[in-house]
């Protein structure tokens, strides 16, 4: 972890392992179209979101009348905190309800 014999140059250390426990699924496809869709609409505790998909909510309404709309209000900032805090169970029975999912972190 010193000095390399003379050359001025440091080894540097990742403190983090080597592989990720979660193997990578990729990105989703694309929905063609959202009309009679569950769109689920997410929004995390930060104080512009909750705001932000009530706007979402109001132009999906008017664009797919069909579709049902259902909210999920976040109590942590993070939405990996839903996978595994003290939401987990409430989050993993909404995402099951939903068909795509809009999401909103902002402030």
């Amino acid at each position: 972890m010193g000095e390399k014999e003379g050359t001025g140059l440091y080894e540097a250390l990742n403190p983090w392992a080597e592989a990720d426990p979660i193997p990578l699924k990729g990105i989703s496809p694309r929905v063609a179209d959202l009309a009679g869709k569950r769109i689920g609409l997410f929004a995390s505790n930060k104080p512009a979101a909750p705001r932000m998909m009530t706007v979402l909510e109001r132009k999906m309404k008017e664009r797919f009348p069909s579709s049902e709309i259902s909210r999920y209000n976040a109590e942590e900032t993070f939405l990996v905190l839903q996978t595994v805090g003290k939401d987990k169970e409430r989050f993993e029975k909404w995402i099951k309800s939903v068909d795509v999912i809009a999401a909103a972190v902002g402030d």
